[in-house]
């Protein structure tokens, strides 16, 4: 009896696992390069560390830019053609320098693994991988770690070295020490070109089947400025906001369909709309920022207590719409600066004005009062250099 509902319960449970479907992950894991030839936008650091794989012999290495442009991705892509996805799990460690930053860290589960015995491959992983004698240490965001963790860990990079390498992975280098700088081959990652991310994000929707309208990649690429992975994320959440109605299961009853006919549904469209990105990515919509700098602009028609009236009513508008004082001021310095109607003196002021106006919003003052404040000035730089 017992067999019997053994063979029972085995053989259910492998029904429901055959017909469980499978588990959806972040977009940004589901395309996370997979090799160094799908690495984009990074030819320098792609073609060094191609050569390092031909002759197996891996300098510690530092790799350094801004978020978003594939440092952690580079690491492991060179990880996985080195020892191959079963080996690397023995191979490399991998640590968020952020989350352990302290000196025991580094005394404790960084020494004994970098002390640890290299694991011997097998026939068929020597075969397929290169897998040479040594193992890796990932350290990314080392730049969060303390002035000790950081000066404890040259000295166990230089004991270790036959058996283990290491990569720091961070923002600014900067704040790595330059004894440990020194130790390592430098690797700058650069902000994606414009051209390379507009491939990949295209390349993407069309493996997802995203519908979008003219003008929605570029403003992905906008609001990510140069983050590749923000600008991943900001596309899988604006599918996900207008596919939800093509998504939508049937109803369960007459009942229940009867109700979803009473009910009046507001179905948004399953095209990603340029609009839903800005909102999505807090970026405020361009004819606002437009109408806020046409406001500020000084006329000869209106007198002063009327131009203040007209500028104070303006700023009231945007603020109490709930839009991000700090992006206003990113948006406006991007509208002015940029531009090609004023000239270098005013531009000068400008930018005084705005970085003044940014340490204000920093130290937590008023955010009316303070970009009512900064539109009062760039009104009256504007006056003067007309």
């Amino acid at each position: 009896m017992s067999n019997f509902f053994s063979k029972k319960a085995s053989s259910s449970s492998k029904s429901a696992s055959e017909t469980r479907p499978p588990r959806e992950v972040p977009w940004v894991e589901k395309y996370r390069p997979k090799s160094l030839d799908d690495i984009s936008s990074q030819d320098h650091a792609v073609q060094v560390l191609k050569r390092t794989i031909l002759s197996s012999n891996l300098p510690h290495m530092l790799f350094y830019g801004p978020p978003g442009t594939g440092k952690t991705s580079t690491i492991l892509a060179l990880a996985n053609q080195l020892f191959g996805p079963d080996l690397a799990r023995t191979r490399v460690l991998e640590l968020n320098a952020s989350d352990e930053r302290g000196i025991s860290i580094v005394r404790e589960k960084i020494k004994n693994f970098a002390r640890s015995t290299v694991s011997n491959p097998t026939a068929a992983q020597r075969a397929a991988f290169p897998c040479p004698p040594y193992k890796l240490i990932i350290l990314d965001e080392a730049d969060s770690m303390t002035q000790d963790a950081q000066s404890a860990l040259r000295r166990t990079m230089e004991t270790y070295s036959r058996i283990t390498r290491f990569c720091l992975i961070c923002n600014y280098v900067t704040r790595i020490i330059d004894p440990l700088a020194s130790r390592c081959s430098k690797f700058r990652f650069k902000p994606l070109d414009t051209g390379d991310a507009i491939v990949r994000i295209k390349d993407i929707c069309e493996k997802e089947n995203v519908v979008y309208e003219e003008g929605v990649v570029e403003a992905i690429l906008r609001a990510a400025d140069g983050d590749l992975r923000k600008a991943i994320t900001l596309l899988q959440s604006a599918s996900k906001l207008h596919g939800s109605s093509s998504s939508s299961s049937a109803p369960l009853d007459a009942d229940a369909d009867a109700d979803a006919d009473s009910m009046d549904i507001d179905s948004p469209s399953t095209t990603v709309t340029v609009r839903s990105i800005e909102e999505i990515a807090g970026r405020v919509p361009s004819s606002i920022i437009t109408s806020l700098i046409t406001t500020a602009s000084p006329t000869s028609s209106s007198s002063f207590s009327e131009h203040f009236s007209a500028l104070q009513t303006a700023v009231e508008n945007v603020i109490l719409d709930g839009w991000s004082a700090a992006q206003l001021l990113v948006q406006i310095h991007d509208e002015l600066v940029f531009s090609d109607e004023y000239d270098g003196t005013a531009k000068n002021s400008i930018v005084a004005a705005i970085s003044e106006t940014d340490k204000r919003l920093l130290d937590g003052s008023d955010e009316h009062l303070t970009i009512l404040d900064l539109l009062v000035k760039v009104s009256g730089i504007l006056r003067k250099s007309s």
